[in-house]
C-alpha cells in the first residue's frame, strides 16, 4: 500500500494539468482525476509489475477523458448562474502575456483531439514518444507524425502571417 501511494502521489499535479488541457474546465478535470485515481487504486493489482505506473495511470486518465468527451459532445453545456465558478466570471487580464496565453489556449482547443493529446503529453507532461504511444495505444511513428502536424498547425495559427489581413486577399506561394 505504501509503495502504491509513493508511486501515485507525485503524479497527481501532472494528471491534473493533462486533464485540464483535455477538458478545458477545472471542475471537470478535478472530477476526472478523482475518477482516474479511484480506478487506478481499485485496479492496482491488475497493472503489470514490470510496467511504468506513470504511463498506466495516464492511459486510464486518457481513456476516461475520451469517454467523457464523447458523451458530452452532442449535449450543450448549461451552467446556472448560482453554480458558476467565480474565476469564470472574473475580468480577463489586460497584460500581453495573459492575452497570448488565452490565444494559445484557444488555438490549442482548435487542434484535432488526436493532435492536441499528443502535443500535451509530449510537451507539457514530458512523456517520451514511446510512453505517449503506450498511453494512446498507437505506434511511435504516429505519435511523431501527429506531434509534427500539431506543432506546425499551432505555429501557423499563432503567427501573424497566417492571418489574412482585412481587405487584402490571402495569397499563398506555389512552388
Amino acid at each position: 500500500m505504501e509503495n502504491m501511494v509513493r508511486l501515485i502521489e507525485p503524479l497527481i499535479p501532472a494528471l491534473r494539468r493533462y486533464a485540464r488541457g483535455l477538458l478545458r474546465d477545472r471542475a471537470a478535470a478535478d472530477d476526472l482525476v478523482q475518477d482516474c485515481l479511484e480506478r487506478a487504486i481499485g485496479r492496482w493489482h491488475q497493472r503489470r509489475a514490470d510496467g511504468d505506473p506513470r504511463t498506466w495511470i495516464f492511459t486510464i486518465l486518457h481513456n476516461l477523458a475520451m469517454t467523457r468527451l464523447q458523451r458530452t459532445a452532442h449535449r450543450p453545456r448549461h451552467i446556472g448562474l448560482d453554480e458558476a465558478d467565480a474565476s469564470g466570471l472574473a475580468v480577463s487580464a489586460r497584460q500581453e502575456d495573459g492575452l497570448r496565453y488565452r490565444e494559445l489556449l484557444a488555438k490549442l482547443a482548435q487542434l484535432p483531439d488526436e493532435q492536441r493529446t499528443v502535443l500535451l503529453l509530449v510537451t507539457v507532461e514530458e512523456l517520451s514518444y514511446a510512453e505517449t504511444a503506450k498511453v494512446l495505444n498507437i505506434p511511435v511513428g504516429t505519435v511523431m507524425s501527429r506531434l509534427s502536424r500539431a506543432r506546425d498547425r499551432l505555429l501557423r495559427m499563432m503567427s501573424d502571417e497566417a492571418r489574412p489581413q482585412p481587405g487584402r486577399p490571402h495569397l499563398r506561394s506555389v512552388k
